[in-house]
């Protein structure tokens, strides 16, 4: 089977002034369908810029990267926001909601974008409200971030990058502003997308506890991978946080 996404000899440098600064050191990394792959390491490692490359928001300054099958280094402009808005869903540390809107109209927006021509009102609100469904949120639909906690306002960004179906999801340091408990119920969440839809899962972060939901957990470090390991032992350490931590107020 092919992989999802293949990477191959993949380095990025950045021009610093007079210093070349190495984001990455000519990596290569397959993720197949399905995976539910963790990427730790400490500031500067490489794994955001990573992300930013495999999200096709930044190119590589050399190497390549395969997404099902197809270099994205020869697709058109066109073709780069297509892959973005159908076959990838991202969901970032800071929600990124629009604040005078509605769970339910954030939810909505990337079939506002749409390439390839304009979704009835009537489909959008349907498929944003079972996306908003999935993750818990139902009868919150025209509740604003304001009127949400922290894990849910996630919830509604997750919801948003399920709306186009994508092949996989891309989430970088998603329990980054969450307290503990409330990061269990986020990465429960991801651990059911993954177990329902076989959506492919690549998340950033540098918390080894929330790195323990990925089935598999690769290392960076100096802008090289260090290790790459099937996880057996997921789930544990943040379910043990869940047992131990009291609940903040307003938490749910």
């Amino acid at each position: 089977m092919e992989p999802v996404i293949s990477i191959r000899n993949l380095t990025k440098t950045y021009q610093m002034g007079d210093i070349s600064v190495h984001a990455l050191r000519s990596i290569s990394l397959d993720i197949h369908e399905g995976e539910f792959v963790s990427v730790i390491g400490p500031s500067g490692s490489g794994k955001s810029t990573l992300m930013h490359i495999l999200g096709c928001l930044d190119q590589p300054t050399s190497g390549q990267y395969f997404l099902n099958n197809k270099d994205v280094s020869h697709l058109s402009d066109d073709e780069v926001s297509r892959v973005r808005n159908q076959q990838i869903g991202f969901v970032f540390q800071g929600f990124n909601l629009l604040t005078r809107t509605s769970a339910l109209e954030n939810v909505e927006l990337p079939l506002l974008y749409n390439p390839d021509g304009a979704v009835s009102a009537a489909e959008r609100k349907s498929r944003a409200m079972a996306a908003l469904a999935a993750v818990g949120l139902k009868g919150r639909e025209h509740h604003h971030p304001n009127q949400l906690s922290g894990g849910q306002q996630q919830r509604v960004a997750i919801a948003r990058a399920l709306l186009n179906n994508p092949t996989m999801l891309l989430a970088d340091e998603p329990t980054g502003n969450l307290d503990s408990r409330t990061s269990v119920e986020v990465m429960n969440i991801f651990q059911k997308l993954k177990d329902e839809r076989g959506i492919t899962i690549v998340l950033i972060t540098h918390e080894h506890d929330v790195a323990a939901y990925g089935s598999r957990i690769v290392s960076f470090k100096d802008g090289q991978i260090l290790s790459d390991v099937a996880n057996e032992s997921r789930r544990i350490a943040l379910d043990e946080i869940s047992v131990m931590a009291p609940a903040p107020a307003g938490s749910h």
